[in-house]
Protein backbone atom coordinates (compact mmCIF):
# COMPACT_ATOMS: atom_id res chain seq x y z
CA UNK A 1 0.00 0.00 0.00
CA UNK A 2 0.84 3.67 -0.61
CA UNK A 3 -0.27 6.38 2.07
CA UNK A 4 -1.87 9.74 1.18
CA UNK A 5 -1.99 12.05 3.90
CA UNK A 6 -1.03 10.44 7.25
CA UNK A 7 1.70 12.71 7.68
CA UNK A 8 2.67 14.68 11.43
CA UNK A 9 -0.56 15.29 13.45
CA UNK A 10 -2.76 12.89 11.76
CA UNK A 11 -5.04 10.42 13.21
CA UNK A 12 -6.82 8.87 10.66
CA UNK A 13 -3.87 7.99 8.44
CA UNK A 14 -2.08 6.40 11.22
CA UNK A 15 -5.60 4.13 11.38
CA UNK A 16 -5.55 3.11 8.17
CA UNK A 17 -1.82 2.01 8.25
CA UNK A 18 -2.72 0.11 11.09
CA UNK A 19 -5.68 -1.31 10.24
CA UNK A 20 -4.00 -1.99 6.51
CA UNK A 21 -1.21 -4.44 8.12
CA UNK A 22 -3.17 -5.79 11.15
CA UNK A 23 -3.46 -9.27 9.17
CA UNK A 24 -0.41 -8.92 7.61
CA UNK A 25 -1.78 -9.06 4.28
CA UNK A 26 -0.50 -6.05 3.13
CA UNK A 27 2.59 -3.35 3.97
CA UNK A 28 3.36 0.12 3.90
CA UNK A 29 5.82 0.86 0.86
CA UNK A 30 5.52 4.47 -0.07
CA UNK A 31 3.96 7.43 0.68
CA UNK A 32 3.19 11.42 0.24
CA UNK A 33 2.42 12.41 3.46
CA UNK A 34 2.30 15.79 3.40
CA UNK A 35 2.04 18.96 1.16
CA UNK A 36 5.62 20.01 2.52
CA UNK A 37 8.55 17.73 1.01
CA UNK A 38 10.19 18.46 4.47
CA UNK A 39 7.09 16.99 6.88
CA UNK A 40 6.29 13.85 4.05
CA UNK A 41 10.16 13.03 4.42
CA UNK A 42 9.79 13.40 8.50
CA UNK A 43 6.73 11.03 8.26
CA UNK A 44 8.67 8.54 6.56
CA UNK A 45 11.27 8.14 9.13
CA UNK A 46 8.52 7.38 11.17
CA UNK A 47 6.93 4.94 9.19
CA UNK A 48 10.70 3.30 8.60
CA UNK A 49 10.22 3.58 5.10
CA UNK A 50 13.49 4.09 2.58
CA UNK A 51 13.97 7.85 1.77
CA UNK A 52 13.50 7.73 -1.44
CA UNK A 53 9.44 6.41 -0.89
CA UNK A 54 8.67 9.35 0.92
CA UNK A 55 7.52 11.51 -2.31
CA UNK A 56 6.99 14.99 -1.93
CA UNK A 57 3.73 14.96 -3.41
CA UNK A 58 1.27 12.23 -4.56
CA UNK A 59 1.49 13.25 -8.56
CA UNK A 60 4.93 12.29 -7.77
CA UNK A 61 4.24 9.35 -5.96
CA UNK A 62 2.33 8.21 -8.44
CA UNK A 63 4.64 8.38 -11.24
CA UNK A 64 7.30 7.38 -9.61
CA UNK A 65 5.94 3.95 -8.08
CA UNK A 66 4.07 4.15 -11.91
CA UNK A 67 7.67 3.55 -13.07
CA UNK A 68 8.89 0.57 -10.43
CA UNK A 69 8.70 -3.41 -11.51
CA UNK A 70 5.19 -4.81 -10.95
CA UNK A 71 6.58 -6.82 -7.86
CA UNK A 72 7.74 -3.41 -6.14
CA UNK A 73 5.77 -0.61 -6.80
CA UNK A 74 2.19 -0.08 -4.53
CA UNK A 75 -0.97 -2.27 -5.76
CA UNK A 76 -3.22 0.48 -3.99
CA UNK A 77 -3.04 3.80 -2.26
CA UNK A 78 -4.80 5.00 0.66
CA UNK A 79 -6.20 8.40 0.42
CA UNK A 80 -6.60 10.12 3.86
CA UNK A 81 -6.75 13.78 3.42
CA UNK A 82 -9.07 16.38 4.06
CA UNK A 83 -11.86 16.34 1.71
CA UNK A 84 -10.76 18.67 -0.81
CA UNK A 85 -7.85 16.69 -1.47
CA UNK A 86 -9.62 13.16 -2.14
CA UNK A 87 -10.64 13.72 -5.43
CA UNK A 88 -7.34 14.29 -7.61
CA UNK A 89 -4.92 11.76 -6.31
CA UNK A 90 -8.04 9.09 -6.49
CA UNK A 91 -8.51 9.80 -9.83
CA UNK A 92 -4.78 9.73 -10.69
CA UNK A 93 -4.25 6.79 -8.82
CA UNK A 94 -7.27 5.52 -10.78
CA UNK A 95 -6.04 6.31 -14.19
CA UNK A 96 -2.49 4.78 -13.85
CA UNK A 97 -3.70 1.30 -13.18
CA UNK A 98 -4.09 1.68 -9.13
CA UNK A 99 -7.19 0.44 -6.53
CA UNK A 100 -7.94 3.35 -4.30
CA UNK A 101 -9.18 3.31 -0.33
CA UNK A 102 -10.51 6.63 0.57
CA UNK A 103 -11.44 7.66 3.88
CA UNK A 104 -15.14 8.94 3.97
CA UNK A 105 -16.95 11.19 3.07
CA UNK A 106 -15.26 9.97 -0.72
CA UNK A 107 -15.24 13.35 -1.87
CA UNK A 108 -15.69 17.39 -1.49
CA UNK A 109 -18.62 17.49 -3.51
CA UNK A 110 -21.63 15.43 -5.05
CA UNK A 111 -20.63 15.84 -8.70
CA UNK A 112 -16.80 15.12 -8.04
CA UNK A 113 -18.59 11.96 -6.63
CA UNK A 114 -20.61 11.42 -10.19
CA UNK A 115 -17.58 11.55 -11.91
CA UNK A 116 -15.09 9.88 -9.75
CA UNK A 117 -17.36 6.40 -10.31
CA UNK A 118 -17.47 7.24 -13.93
CA UNK A 119 -13.21 7.26 -13.30
CA UNK A 120 -13.35 3.78 -11.42
CA UNK A 121 -16.09 2.17 -14.71
CA UNK A 122 -13.61 3.18 -16.61
CA UNK A 123 -10.81 2.43 -15.24
CA UNK A 124 -11.64 -0.95 -14.04
CA UNK A 125 -9.54 -0.51 -10.57
CA UNK A 126 -11.50 -0.88 -7.35
CA UNK A 127 -12.35 1.59 -4.97
CA UNK A 128 -13.29 0.97 -1.23
CA UNK A 129 -14.58 3.81 1.47
CA UNK A 130 -14.24 3.45 5.30
CA UNK A 131 -17.55 3.48 6.77
CA UNK A 132 -15.69 2.01 9.74
CA UNK A 133 -18.81 0.84 11.48
CA UNK A 134 -19.93 -1.41 9.18
CA UNK A 135 -16.96 -3.39 10.12
CA UNK A 136 -17.66 -4.59 13.31
CA UNK A 137 -18.56 -8.31 14.13
CA UNK A 138 -21.87 -7.64 16.10
CA UNK A 139 -23.53 -5.08 13.71
CA UNK A 140 -22.69 -7.38 10.69
CA UNK A 141 -25.29 -10.15 12.66
CA UNK A 142 -27.67 -7.32 13.06
CA UNK A 143 -27.70 -7.26 9.83
CA UNK A 144 -27.96 -11.00 9.33
CA UNK A 145 -30.37 -11.43 11.67
CA UNK A 146 -32.90 -8.26 9.49
CA UNK A 147 -32.28 -9.96 6.11
CA UNK A 148 -33.00 -13.39 7.68
CA UNK A 149 -36.26 -11.94 8.91
CA UNK A 150 -35.75 -12.34 12.22
CA UNK A 151 -37.72 -8.84 14.14
CA UNK A 152 -40.29 -9.17 11.18
CA UNK A 153 -40.52 -6.15 8.09
CA UNK A 154 -38.75 -3.16 9.46
CA UNK A 155 -41.06 -0.30 10.74
CA UNK A 156 -38.36 2.18 13.11
CA UNK A 157 -34.66 3.06 12.84
CA UNK A 158 -33.03 5.51 14.87
CA UNK A 159 -29.29 5.88 14.74
CA UNK A 160 -27.25 8.97 16.60
CA UNK A 161 -23.90 10.30 16.99
CA UNK A 162 -22.95 12.46 19.77
CA UNK A 163 -19.51 13.71 19.81
CA UNK A 164 -18.10 16.88 22.15
CA UNK A 165 -14.99 17.68 20.96
CA UNK A 166 -15.98 20.77 19.17
CA UNK A 167 -18.29 21.97 21.84
CA UNK A 168 -15.77 24.81 22.17
CA UNK A 169 -14.13 26.62 18.76
CA UNK A 170 -11.04 24.81 18.61
CA UNK A 171 -10.52 25.60 15.34
CA UNK A 172 -10.27 29.21 16.67
CA UNK A 173 -7.21 28.29 18.54
CA UNK A 174 -5.55 26.90 15.51
CA UNK A 175 -6.24 23.02 16.47
CA UNK A 176 -5.57 20.90 12.93
CA UNK A 177 -8.45 18.33 13.00
CA UNK A 178 -10.63 20.86 13.96
CA UNK A 179 -9.44 23.68 11.58
CA UNK A 180 -10.35 21.78 7.98
CA UNK A 181 -13.05 19.85 9.74
CA UNK A 182 -14.71 23.19 10.07
CA UNK A 183 -13.65 24.90 7.33
CA UNK A 184 -16.39 24.63 4.11
CA UNK A 185 -13.60 25.42 1.22
CA UNK A 186 -12.00 21.77 2.87
CA UNK A 187 -14.69 19.86 4.27
CA UNK A 188 -17.21 21.08 1.84
CA UNK A 189 -20.85 21.82 2.50
CA UNK A 190 -20.92 19.32 5.65
CA UNK A 191 -19.66 19.94 8.83
CA UNK A 192 -21.05 17.41 11.49
CA UNK A 193 -23.09 16.26 8.90
CA UNK A 194 -20.71 15.19 6.28
CA UNK A 195 -17.80 14.41 9.20
CA UNK A 196 -20.20 11.71 11.05
CA UNK A 197 -23.57 12.11 9.77
CA UNK A 198 -22.71 10.13 6.90
CA UNK A 199 -21.63 7.59 8.98
CA UNK A 200 -25.09 7.35 11.28
CA UNK A 201 -26.81 7.21 7.61
CA UNK A 202 -24.80 4.69 6.40
CA UNK A 203 -24.71 2.84 9.42
CA UNK A 204 -28.84 2.79 9.20
CA UNK A 205 -28.91 1.57 5.74
CA UNK A 206 -26.40 -1.32 6.06
CA UNK A 207 -28.24 -2.61 8.82
CA UNK A 208 -31.54 -2.10 7.93
CA UNK A 209 -31.06 -3.60 4.26
CA UNK A 210 -33.18 -0.06 3.56
CA UNK A 211 -32.70 2.85 1.63
CA UNK A 212 -33.12 6.23 2.82
CA UNK A 213 -36.05 7.82 0.28
CA UNK A 214 -36.84 11.03 2.03
CA UNK A 215 -35.39 13.31 4.74
CA UNK A 216 -36.38 16.21 7.08
CA UNK A 217 -33.39 18.08 8.03
CA UNK A 218 -32.36 20.66 10.62
CA UNK A 219 -29.02 21.69 10.68
CA UNK A 220 -27.41 24.14 13.27
CA UNK A 221 -23.91 26.31 14.02
CA UNK A 222 -24.00 25.99 17.78
CA UNK A 223 -19.92 28.15 18.58
CA UNK A 224 -20.17 31.16 17.44
CA UNK A 225 -17.87 32.51 14.51
CA UNK A 226 -18.26 28.30 12.83
CA UNK A 227 -19.03 28.15 9.16
CA UNK A 228 -19.94 24.74 9.28
CA UNK A 229 -23.10 22.94 10.68
CA UNK A 230 -22.30 21.19 13.97
CA UNK A 231 -25.32 19.75 15.35
CA UNK A 232 -27.81 18.05 13.20
CA UNK A 233 -31.20 15.87 13.11
CA UNK A 234 -33.68 14.55 10.53
CA UNK A 235 -36.70 13.20 10.82
CA UNK A 236 -36.21 9.89 7.49
CA UNK A 237 -38.30 7.77 5.43
CA UNK A 238 -36.81 4.27 4.23
CA UNK A 239 -38.68 3.02 0.83
CA UNK A 240 -40.72 0.48 2.52
CA UNK A 241 -42.27 3.22 4.20
CA UNK A 242 -40.48 2.97 7.97
CA UNK A 243 -39.82 5.92 9.89
CA UNK A 244 -36.42 7.01 11.36
CA UNK A 245 -34.77 9.33 13.70
CA UNK A 246 -31.31 10.54 12.99
CA UNK A 247 -28.68 13.17 14.70
CA UNK A 248 -25.27 14.02 14.55
CA UNK A 249 -23.96 16.46 16.66
CA UNK A 250 -20.00 17.18 17.84
CA UNK A 251 -21.34 19.96 20.24
CA UNK A 252 -22.76 17.39 22.65
CA UNK A 253 -20.08 18.34 25.74
CA UNK A 254 -18.39 14.92 27.43
CA UNK A 255 -19.41 12.79 24.60
CA UNK A 256 -16.66 10.39 23.21
CA UNK A 257 -17.81 8.43 20.20
CA UNK A 258 -20.65 6.30 20.72
CA UNK A 259 -22.77 6.05 17.29
CA UNK A 260 -25.80 3.84 18.44
CA UNK A 261 -28.21 2.25 16.49
CA UNK A 262 -31.96 0.76 17.12
CA UNK A 263 -34.23 -0.84 14.25
CA UNK A 264 -37.38 -2.29 15.46
CA UNK A 265 -39.60 -4.73 13.22
CA UNK A 266 -42.55 -5.85 13.55
CA UNK A 267 -41.99 -8.85 16.45
CA UNK A 268 -38.93 -7.15 18.20
CA UNK A 269 -35.96 -5.28 17.59
CA UNK A 270 -32.24 -5.46 17.55
CA UNK A 271 -29.87 -2.61 19.16
CA UNK A 272 -25.48 -1.78 18.95
CA UNK A 273 -24.08 0.79 20.38
CA UNK A 274 -19.66 1.41 19.90
CA UNK A 275 -19.34 2.05 23.49
CA UNK A 276 -20.07 -1.91 24.02
CA UNK A 277 -19.20 -2.74 20.40
CA UNK A 278 -18.94 -6.91 21.46
CA UNK A 279 -22.65 -6.76 22.25
CA UNK A 280 -25.83 -6.79 20.49
CA UNK A 281 -29.48 -6.81 22.03
CA UNK A 282 -32.09 -8.57 20.95
CA UNK A 283 -35.47 -7.73 22.04
CA UNK A 284 -38.70 -10.03 20.46
CA UNK A 285 -42.04 -9.68 21.59
CA UNK A 286 -43.37 -12.01 24.72
CA UNK A 287 -39.40 -13.36 25.21
CA UNK A 288 -36.51 -12.16 27.38
CA UNK A 289 -33.91 -9.82 26.19
CA UNK A 290 -30.96 -11.75 24.64
CA UNK A 291 -27.35 -9.97 24.52
CA UNK A 292 -25.96 -11.49 21.79
CA UNK A 293 -21.66 -11.41 22.37
CA UNK A 294 -18.78 -11.34 19.88
CA UNK A 295 -17.38 -14.70 19.03
CA UNK A 296 -19.68 -17.11 20.06
CA UNK A 297 -20.78 -19.96 18.40
CA UNK A 298 -24.69 -19.00 17.65
CA UNK A 299 -23.84 -16.13 15.56
CA UNK A 300 -24.34 -16.27 11.77
CA UNK A 301 -20.98 -17.02 9.91
CA UNK A 302 -20.63 -13.41 8.24
CA UNK A 303 -20.72 -12.16 12.03
CA UNK A 304 -18.26 -15.04 13.04
CA UNK A 305 -16.01 -14.85 10.09
CA UNK A 306 -15.01 -11.07 10.89
CA UNK A 307 -14.35 -12.01 14.46
CA UNK A 308 -10.53 -12.50 15.71
CA UNK A 309 -10.82 -13.52 19.00
CA UNK A 310 -12.92 -16.11 21.74
CA UNK A 311 -15.67 -14.93 23.29
CA UNK A 312 -14.54 -12.07 25.93
CA UNK A 313 -11.70 -10.70 24.06
CA UNK A 314 -12.44 -7.43 23.07
CA UNK A 315 -12.38 -6.00 19.72
CA UNK A 316 -12.86 -2.59 18.34
CA UNK A 317 -12.14 0.01 16.11
CA UNK A 318 -9.10 -0.82 14.52
CA UNK A 319 -10.03 -4.29 14.16
CA UNK A 320 -13.36 -3.34 12.33
CA UNK A 321 -11.15 -0.88 10.12
CA UNK A 322 -9.25 -4.06 9.20
CA UNK A 323 -12.58 -5.77 8.49
CA UNK A 324 -12.94 -3.73 5.85
CA UNK A 325 -9.73 -4.35 4.34
CA UNK A 326 -10.18 -7.64 4.65
CA UNK A 327 -12.99 -7.59 2.44
CA UNK A 328 -10.95 -5.60 0.35
CA UNK A 329 -8.12 -7.66 -0.61
CA UNK A 330 -10.34 -10.93 -1.00
CA UNK A 331 -11.92 -8.88 -4.20
CA UNK A 332 -8.44 -7.71 -5.20
CA UNK A 333 -6.58 -10.93 -5.46
CA UNK A 334 -10.42 -12.13 -7.33
CA UNK A 335 -9.63 -9.05 -9.32
CA UNK A 336 -6.17 -10.14 -10.50
CA UNK A 337 -7.96 -13.22 -11.93
CA UNK A 338 -10.98 -11.65 -13.34
CA UNK A 339 -11.35 -7.73 -13.87
CA UNK A 340 -14.91 -8.14 -14.19
CA UNK A 341 -15.95 -9.06 -10.77
CA UNK A 342 -18.67 -7.65 -9.02
CA UNK A 343 -17.62 -5.30 -6.15
CA UNK A 344 -21.33 -6.11 -4.47
CA UNK A 345 -20.37 -9.46 -4.13
CA UNK A 346 -17.72 -8.25 -1.68
CA UNK A 347 -18.93 -7.16 2.31
CA UNK A 348 -16.50 -3.45 2.24
CA UNK A 349 -18.59 -0.20 1.02
CA UNK A 350 -17.58 0.90 -2.79
CA UNK A 351 -17.76 3.26 -5.00
CA UNK A 352 -21.33 3.66 -5.12
CA UNK A 353 -21.83 3.44 -1.19
CA UNK A 354 -19.45 6.73 -1.29
CA UNK A 355 -21.95 8.41 -4.14
CA UNK A 356 -24.72 7.61 -2.17
CA UNK A 357 -23.01 9.57 1.08
CA UNK A 358 -22.17 12.72 -0.60
CA UNK A 359 -25.73 12.69 -2.16
CA UNK A 360 -26.74 12.13 1.54
CA UNK A 361 -25.08 15.22 2.42
CA UNK A 362 -26.35 17.10 -0.43
CA UNK A 363 -30.19 16.04 0.41
CA UNK A 364 -29.97 16.80 3.72
CA UNK A 365 -28.19 20.28 2.92
CA UNK A 366 -30.69 20.84 0.79
CA UNK A 367 -33.65 19.99 3.26
CA UNK A 368 -32.11 22.79 5.67
CA UNK A 369 -32.43 25.16 3.45
CA UNK A 370 -35.92 24.51 2.04
CA UNK A 371 -39.07 25.02 3.88
CA UNK A 372 -40.85 21.74 2.71
CA UNK A 373 -41.21 18.91 4.90
CA UNK A 374 -39.78 16.34 3.08
CA UNK A 375 -36.81 16.32 0.21
CA UNK A 376 -36.46 13.19 -1.73
CA UNK A 377 -33.03 11.76 -1.20
CA UNK A 378 -31.55 12.48 -4.57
Amino acid sequence: MGLIGGGPGSFIGRIHRIAAELDGEARLVCGAFSSSPERSREAGEGYHLPAARAYPGYAAMIEAEKALPADERMDFAVIATPNHLHFDPARRCLENGFHVVVDKPMCFSLDEARELKAIVARSRRLLAVTYTYSGYPMVKQARALVAAGRIGAVRKIYVEYPQGWLATGLEQAGQKQADWRTDPARSGAGGAIGDIGTHAAQLAEYVSGLRIAQIDASLNTVVAGRRLDDDAAMLLRFENGASGVLFATQVAAGEENNIRIRVYGERGGVEWQQADANSLVLRMIDAPVQVLRTGSGYLDPIAAANARTPPGHPEGYLEAFANIYAAFYQALRDHERDPGIDVRDYDFPNVDDGLHGMAFVDTVVRSAQSDRKWTPFA
